[in-house]
């Protein structure tokens, strides 16, 4: 057995192969590192500036949003594979918010209830958006964001919730 370190959530895998994506937070395999050379980004001593502070406060408030979101979709699915997949997408989306709570120094994010449609299509359709609008803001928070850490972490987000948007667009067809 081996251990594996995500750089991105700081949480350990431990199997034979390292995974290809965190089961944690989703992160690509390359963000995985054996234990040995694992060096979590908000364990960094990279100060962030205010600027990436705020986009960090954005982002939080995004995944948890989602998290609310999806637990109401979960519960209001049909079909269990989609209950899964809604619960499956809160438990990321609830990583990434606590990502933030590490480098900002915040407490464990608390996921008020939201409201959300008995329609599925229309659930799926909220969730493509959802997606799609996380996929680009973080595409944009990396691009103006000068800190290393920064850059790091939205580029993983931006990539985890296009891999979100590629799994509801199947749900779509």
């Amino acid at each position: 057995m081996n251990v594996y370190v995500c750089e991105i959530c700081g949480d350990a895998y431990i199997g034979e192969d390292k995974p290809t994506d965190c089961p944690f937070c989703g992160a690509k395999e390359n963000f995985i590192k054996s234990e040995v050379e694992a060096q979590p980004i908000f364990l960094r001593q990279e100060k962030i500036g205010d600027e990436t502070k705020k986009r960090m406060l954005e982002t939080y408030k995004l995944e948890t949003n989602a998290v609310a979101i999806y637990n109401c979709m979960a519960e209001k699915a049909k079909e269990y594979s989609q209950k899964a997949m809604y619960k499956r997408l809160a438990k990321v989306e609830m990583e990434h918010a606590t990502i933030v709570t590490k480098f900002l120094a915040m407490s464990r994010p608390e996921i008020e209830k939201r409201d959300c449609s008995n329609d599925e299509k229309k659930n799926f359709q909220i969730t493509a958006e959802l997606e799609e609008n996380a996929t680009v803001l973080y595409a944009q928070f990396n691009r103006f964001s000068s800190e290393k850490v920064a850059k790091i972490f939205f580029t993983a987000l931006s990539q985890v919730e296009k891999n979100h948007l590629d799994l509801i667009n199947q749900f779509l067809r």
